[in-house]
Parts: structure tokens; sequence; C-alpha cells
């Protein structure tokens, strides 16, 4: 009988102390959306940054390459990532724009993405993605994994 009185006193005083939540207001911190599309204007830009970039890196010229790099990964890019990139790519071949798009970064912000393929080349595979800051500055290079 003890346990009963026990139990009830226990779920009577939940029951006395729980409160109502009124007025509840869900924020959304995600930030706006961006448009489904870049402008052609702003792809100019991005494409020039990135066929300064492919030119500076085939002569070597790693001043250059800092020069249309965001300050975001200066720090980060050192010679010898530039070097891998180099190597993941044929710089001595012309690029032309596959898809143009928005990459979505681990923080949840998307920024202006433009996919690349070799000219000419009949296929449409992907050889090269470059991620731009909103300034046109690259934030990333991200060459395509080769087939084995």
């Amino acid at each position: 009988m003890k346990k009963i009185f026990l139990g009830l006193a226990i779920v009577g005083t939940q029951l006395m102390f729980a409160q109502k939540v009124t007025g509840l207001k869900v924020e959304n911190n995600q930030k706006k959306e961006q448009p489904a599309t870049i402008s052609k204007d702003k792809v100019t830009l991005y494409d020039d940054n990135f066929q300064t970039f492919i030119k500076a890196l085939q002569s070597s010229d790693y001043k250059a390459v800092n020069e249309v790099l965001s300050d975001k990964v200066k720090e980060i890019v050192t010679e010898d990532v530039l070097k891998k990139v180099k190597d993941g790519i044929d710089v001595n071949k012309k690029f032309e724009i596959l898809k143009v798009g928005y990459y979505v970064t681990m923080d949840g912000s998307s920024h202006p993405n433009i996919k690349y393929k070799y000219a000419g080349d009949s296929s449409s595979k992907e050889v090269i993605s470059a991620v731009f800051d909103d300034d046109g500055k690259l934030l990333g290079v991200l060459p395509a994994k080769k087939d084995k």
C-alpha cells in the first residue's frame, strides 16, 4: 500500500510541476538561399580568374597564383599543394565550362562553383571543379578523381 501511495505521490508531483510552453517561436538560423543560377558577368569573372590561375600554375609562377587566391586559403596553400593540383590535371590543355552551380561547404555556406572539362573533349566528363569566393577569388580547386 505504501508503494502505491509513493508511486502516486511521484506521478502527482510531476504533474503538479509540469509547465505548458506557450508563445514558442522557432528561429531559422540558416542563411538565405542563393539564387539558382549565377549571372553571366560573374561567370566571366570567375572563369577569367580560373584561367589566370591555370596559366600561373603552368609556368610555376606562385606569386601570380597567390593573387587570384582568396585571403581565406592563402595561408593553407603551399607550393607542395599547388604541385599536387598541377599533377592532378593537364595544365597544357585548354579548359571549358561544363557546369555552373553552387558548392555547399561544411559550415552550411554556399559558394559559386564551376566545373570544367578539357576543350574539344567529346565526353562531358568533369576534369576539375573550382570554388570561388563572392568577389571572384579562388577558394578551392578540386581535380576530379581519375578512373583506374
